[in-house]
């Protein structure tokens, strides 16, 4: 349970009059209780007032483990055959009487969800935003926090090594996925943080390719894009290895990229803006004659979540500060051709930046 985060969130709630935090994103729940869980279908939220001790509502079926989590405070179970709304509307209106503001994450909580509940308010107002109000308060971690993601990038780093070793010729992209989380699984690690991705050869252009059964060859390019959930909290890196001696023109593009990420990584310091960094990786591309070829922005941030607040973009401006932690990942995709990404996230330090994943990225040939 993160009590520096609620005191931080209720802070906000009184300086913003709002009564009620209504807080629905699964991922955002874990972040204040502890406790992660995919409802599906089903309910689950967390409500914060001012001054009165918060609850959980979460089906029964994960009530006792939500109970067994390091929450501490009430947790409301419903059974599949009860309306969840009213029992939230019961619980509200028994602990906190009738709020006059409400405040949502309207980036999650879905029109039908917030037509059902609205409608037990049928005189408070939902005009005020958590979502970007949580994006700041996620945006720089904690010394502890940095910390668990170094773990879960030490993790990565094991990830990228038993891929590595798994290719062969012959060997699918799908074989070299099940076992790197067949063994990773087996030192312990629950859960990838995204759906890993293995593309051999020409597949490796698609920025967002679908492994599957295509087959490693000689001469291929093998790009890797995974990471682990641990403690919570998530890594995310890529690294793109050739299968025996590559060309001379993938050569030529891996340095490119190899050259804009390193540019980029080390332009990181307090003070440079979101855009200016994307703006240095992008440069270095457009110089080659390959800007069209990297076609989405340099990284994103990370957090309990594989995708936090901020996006390194173009369009933000955002001064990066110390504590914050996103990724670095130019890529140049030639569809039918060859794709290169290289990847590493990172936390910004007082005066640069450090990666969670030491993997090498000089270009790695494997035999």
């Amino acid at each position: 349970m993160n009590d520096e985060k609620i005191n931080e969130l209720r802070t906000w709630m009184k300086a913003n009059e709002t009564d009620l935090a209504y807080i629905t994103d699964p991922d955002t729940v874990a972040y204040f209780t502890g406790f992660a869980s995919d409802p599906h279908e089903r309910i689950l939220a967390l409500f914060f007032a001012l001054d009165k001790d918060p609850f959980l509502f979460a089906p029964a079926l994960d009530a006792q483990a939500a109970k067994e989590s390091p929450w501490e405070y009430d947790v409301i179970g419903y059974q599949d055959a009860q309306d969840p709304w009213k029992m939230i509307a019961s619980e509200i209106h028994t602990r906190y009487g009738n709020p006059a503001d409400i405040t949502i994450e309207k980036s999650s909580l879905s029109l039908d969800h917030f037509e059902a509940f609205a409608a037990y308010f049928p005189k408070t107002n939902f005009s005020k935003n958590l979502t970007p109000v949580i994006e700041q308060m996620q945006l720089r971690k904690t010394p502890e926090e940095i910390d668990t993601l170094i773990e879960a990038g030490s993790w990565a780093d094991v990830a990228f090594e038993i891929g590595f070793s798994a290719i062969k010729e012959g060997a699918t992209e799908a074989e070299i996925i099940a076992e790197i989380e067949y063994q990773l699984k087996r030192k312990g690690v629950a859960k990838m943080s995204f759906d890993t991705e293995v593309l051999a050869g020409a597949k490796a252009a698609n920025p967002h390719g679908t492994p599957g059964d295509d087959l490693v060859q000689k001469n291929h390019f093998v790009l890797f894009d995974l990471g682990v959930i641990w403690k919570g909290y998530c890594s995310d890196a890529t690294r793109t290895v050739a299968f025996k001696e590559p060309t001379k023109f993938q050569r030529e593009i891996y340095d490119i990229v190899l050259e804009a990420q390193l540019a980029a990584q080390e332009a990181v310091k307090p003070g440079m803006t979101a855009s200016g960094l994307d703006r240095i990786a992008r440069e270095v591309i457009e110089n080659y004659g390959y800007g069209e070829a990297f076609n989405h922005r340099l990284g994103h941030g990370i957090g309990t979540t594989i995708h936090e607040y901020p996006s390194l973009v173009a369009s933000n401006d955002l001064v990066l500060e110390e504590g914050m932690c996103f990724s670095i990942e130019p890529g140049i995709y030639l569809p039918g051709e060859v794709g290169v990404r290289i990847e590493d996230c990172v936390y910004v330090t007082k005066d640069g930046c450090q990666p969670f994943t030491k993997t090498s990225k000089e270009l790695q040939i494997i035999e």
